[in-house]
């Protein structure tokens, strides 16, 4: 019963440090490198078991957490409102600067037709640039 005992011990003993071993990062392996460590675990169950436990396994240090970016929505983004702000402001500015740009040519157009005004058909047939009826 004793042997049997002993033999379970060691068992759970060697497949406790194989899967730690396995599920350890290899870059915080100590000693020798992970798939070294396998080796030895497999060749030498019980010895390699104590010796991953003594010299192999990574310090109990707590690890930083890795921090993750998850996408955010797009009014929780302050670089997006940022940027639709700007936009909103260029597409403003663009729309002022047409309708003043319309404005000059209706009176360029005016002063080049303004000999025909006398009779009174180019004043009819040019839209009013204050006209707000358009607008709406």
């Amino acid at each position: 019963m004793l042997r049997v005992v002993g033999v379970v011990v060691v068992l759970v003993i060697f497949v406790y440090a194989l899967v730690d071993v396995i599920r350890t990062d290899g870059r915080e392996t100590r000693g020798i490198s992970k798939p070294a460590w396998i080796i030895v675990m497999i060749l030498l169950p019980l010895l390699g078991a104590v010796l991953w436990f003594i010299f192999g396994r990574p310090y109990g240090k707590p690890k930083a957490q890795p921090t993750y970016r998850h996408p955010t929505a797009p009014d929780d983004d302050p670089d997006f409102l940022r940027n639709l702000e700007t936009r909103r402001r260029n597409q403003s500015e663009a729309d002022r600067l047409k309708k003043l740009k319309e404005e000059l040519d209706a009176k360029e157009r005016k002063l080049n037709k303004q000999p025909d005004a006398e009779s009174g058909d180019a004043k009819r047939s040019e839209p009013d640039p204050h006209d707000t009826d358009g607008l709406k």
